[in-house]
């Protein structure tokens, strides 16, 4: 069977592709997605997101001050190491300061920003409602704005020109079918459910990552893509990766099973050893360093341990923390070795060096003379009871994907952008993010680049 054509055709249903939809649509295109995801599960890892990251001038409604797009941009430089597209991050933190009152305009909603630990009430915009009701917002207006929708909708195949965009073949239910567009925008996420593809970076320890997302995203798009002759960006072992609960689902277990309290007590390995500062910055700058941290550990786990002073200073997650009354019993309760795990604890309490101890700030409670340091926040693990949480690599998305330009046009191997090839969204948010993460960016890429994208594709269609 072959569809009718459509002026563009977009693969995934999450916030870059209803963004793009949305973006391509208000030109006056017609839309078609494909979403290879059962409605219920739609929208890849959008369900599971509480914020994103905008430039802007001053405060608002939601966010207590000004966040300037060069302090943005150092943001971004100091949690990539510099490995990144700055020409295509300095665009995307531009083009940021239009997305939180477009977002608005399209039905999303904003609440204060969270306080505690993560520190994000200047930065970040908070959903009304978490992501779900981000998404379903999303898909109202792209539905009332005449956007076709199809579910359980999985590209198998790209039909081309040289370099212009054909025909996608789609399965759904038995059949494979022909959907012929004028132009294309690939918005299907990254490669992280597919353990197989993990595997080619990590090796066999990718056995032991848990998916924080969706199990849906397994990269079918972006191999289509790379065989087509699509220029490809990134690194197969790069992706934004955090400590969460170890007893999380294989897939899917969302931002439920994260753990916000690393910079509140101690992490050990399976040896009962301490491997990094637990409080070298600011959490929401930190937080997604600690999954490669924890996979290069023994058996690709490790234990998060603090006192009773510390219970309530972070978001509790899914699994309550583990209780003991002494080092001991909690080692054995971990099993780990008892006397190493006491002789990791006494040796980081006398190293701590007291001081004015604030979550919120860079404080100046430290260690001296420990290896690795524990640079703030520093705490004696002293007051009982004490609690531990299991932790193993949590990925939420890969970062190898497809090199685009400021136009979100997808760029072939010959160095030419492709005609009428678009990319947004994970699959090309390597571009900006060649390592490391801060809170909310993934939301920021998939917005600006999503929107970009559907103006382009509109445009052309429309030529």
């Amino acid at each position: 069977m072959t569809w009718e054509i459509v002026d563009v055709l977009i693969a995934g249903g999450g916030n870059a592709a209803l963004c793009a939809a949305i973006s391509a649509r208000r030109q006056g295109a017609s839309v078609r997605i494909v979403e290879v995801a059962p409605k219920f599960y739609r929208g890849g890892n959008t369900r599971h997101t509480r914020n994103m990251r905008c430039a802007h001038d001053s405060a608002t409604e939601t966010l207590t001050g000004p966040y300037p797009e060069e302090e943005f941009f150092e943001d971004l430089l100091r949690v990539t190491g510099g490995n990144t597209n700055q020409e295509l991050a300095r665009f995307m933190i531009s083009e940021s300061k239009e997305m939180l009152d477009w977002i608005t305009e399209q039905g999303v909603r904003f609440q204060p920003s969270l306080g505690g630990t993560l520190g994000l009430g200047r930065t970040n915009s908070f959903f009304l409602g978490g992501g779900r009701a981000m998404l379903n917002a999303l898909y109202r207006t792209a539905e009332a704005l005449g956007v076709e929708i199809h579910y359980d909708a999985e590209v198998v195949g790209l039909e081309r020109d040289g370099d212009e965009f054909q025909a996608a073949r789609v399965r759904i239910g038995e059949s494979v079918e022909n959907m012929p567009a004028r132009s294309f925008i690939a918005a299907a996420g990254g490669f992280e459910a597919n353990i197989d593809w993990l595997k080619q970076g990590w090796g066999e320890i990718a056995d032991n990552f848990l998916i924080r997302g969706t199990p849906y995203n397994r990269g079918g798009v972006l191999r289509l893509l790379l065989d087509a002759g699509a220029q490809p960006n990134g690194d197969v072992t790069q992706c934004h990766a955090v400590a969460i609960d170890a007893r999380a689902p294989k897939f899917d277990g969302g931002i439920i099973t994260r753990l916000d309290c690393v910079v509140f007590g101690i992490v050990v390995n399976r040896n009962a050893e301490r491997f990094y500062d637990e409080g070298e910055d600011i959490w929401p700058k930190r937080y997604a360093i600690w999954g490669r941290l924890v996979a290069a550990q023994p058996e690709q786990i490790a234990y998060i341990i603090f006192d009773s002073r510390s219970l309530k200073l972070f978001m509790p997650s899914l699994f309550p923390p583990i209780r003991a009354d002494s080092i001991s019993e909690l080692a054995e309760k971990l099993d780990l070795d008892p006397q190493a795990l006491n002789r990791t604890v006494t040796t980081f309490n006398a190293s701590v060096r007291d001081g004015d101890f604030d979550s919120t700030v860079l404080d100046n409670c430290h260690t001296e003379g420990l290896s690795p340091p524990k640079s703030h926040w520093a705490r004696r693990l002293e007051t009982p009871p004490y609690y531990a949480f299991p932790v193993r690599p949590g990925i939420t998305f890969t970062y190898l994907g497809t090199k685009v330009n400021r136009e979100a046009r997808i760029m072939m191997q010959d160095g030419r952008p492709a005609t009428n090839m678009f990319a947004a969204g994970e699959i090309m948010a390597g571009n900006v993010l060649g390592q490391g993460y801060a809170a909310g960016i993934g939301m920021t890429i998939g917005s600006v680049f999503g929107r970009v994208a559907g103006k382009g594709a509109a445009d052309y269609a429309q030529q």
